[in-house]
């Protein structure tokens, strides 16, 4: 049985890298690990997409004012077509379509996610591959969009890299952040743009993996325990790396992955700990 302790633990893993450019579900399967949970159980892997929702909802409350005037210039331009020039309308239409793709996509490869992606080699690899991409967007972009210069393409595209986070040690907020980048876009459009699409998919996720957090070795209290301690951490995460980007590279965040997975696959390597 997952103990209070461990929920604690991961909870607060959940928090500080859920958007952070280092691959939460990578950093919550390496500390599972730690912990001797079995990260293949269908109902840790159901565990650390439910916490997810404490992070998620930190960020709705952070974002409350823009996703309210959002819903509510989307829904107005739904009724009345003199409100259709709105950017918070059209927002509200980008929102929608770049977080379809991995809605899509996570249902149909859902096996194969909660399966073989969970190993630890596949987190090593990813953490150290996608580091090489973000290093690459922060390089060779311009950077020269605000938010209120997105378009429907850029959140399509960004959408559907996204999806590439379904591999755990990628990082969904990496991997559009990234795309972000290479769309043109500054470093808080990308981000702000990354959150947003973030709270359907990873809501999505919480509630279908609800039935399998509750049933197996983890417990009501572990999940609850845990999704209030993500909730808490990742109210701060969010708040300082909103400022952190404004003003800084995202390759500070690339070598700190490289670091983790090279000594990842060093352990690995050594037999030191276990892929699964």
């Amino acid at each position: 049985m997952m103990s209070i302790w461990d929920s604690i633990v991961l909870g607060v893993v959940e928090g500080l890298t859920e958007f952070l450019p280092v691959s939460s579900t990578g950093h919550l399967t390496i500390v599972s690990k730690l912990l001797g949970l079995p990260i293949d159980d269908p109902s840790i892997t159901g565990y650390t997409a439910v916490i997810q929702v404490g992070a998620i909802a930190a960020v709705i409350l952070y974002f409350w004012g823009d996703i309210r005037r959002i819903a509510v210039a989307w829904v107005r331009g739904l009724a009345n077509a003199e409100h259709r020039t709105e950017f918070d309308y059209h927002m509200g239409w980008y929102v929608i379509a770049g977080s379809l793709p991995i809605g899509i996509i996570g249902f149909l490869a859902k096996d194969l996610i909660s399966g073989p992606l969970r190993s630890l080699w596949w987190v090593a690899g990813s953490l150290i591959a996608w580091s090489f991409v973000m290093v690459a967007a922060e390089r060779f972009s311009t950077k020269e969009r605000p938010l209120t210069r997105i378009t429907m393409r850029d959140s399509v595209v960004m959408g559907l890299v996204q999806c590439l986070a379904l591999i755990p040690g990628v990082s969904r907020s990496g991997a559009t952040i990234s795309a972000g980048l290479f769309r043109g876009l500054d470093r808080v459009a990308a981000t702000r743009i990354a959150f947003l699409l973030g709270i359907p998919a990873l809501l999505g996720a919480g509630v279908y993996e609800l039935k399998d957090a509750l049933h197996g070795s983890v417990g009501a209290a572990p999940l609850v325990i845990g999704t209030l301690v993500s909730f808490g951490v990742a109210y701060a995460s969010v708040a300082w790396l909103l400022r952190f980007v404004a003003k800084h590279s995202i390759e500070v965040f690339a070598l700190y992955r490289v670091l983790l997975g090279t000594v990842l696959l060093v352990l690995l390597t050594a037999g030191t700990i276990a892929a699964t």
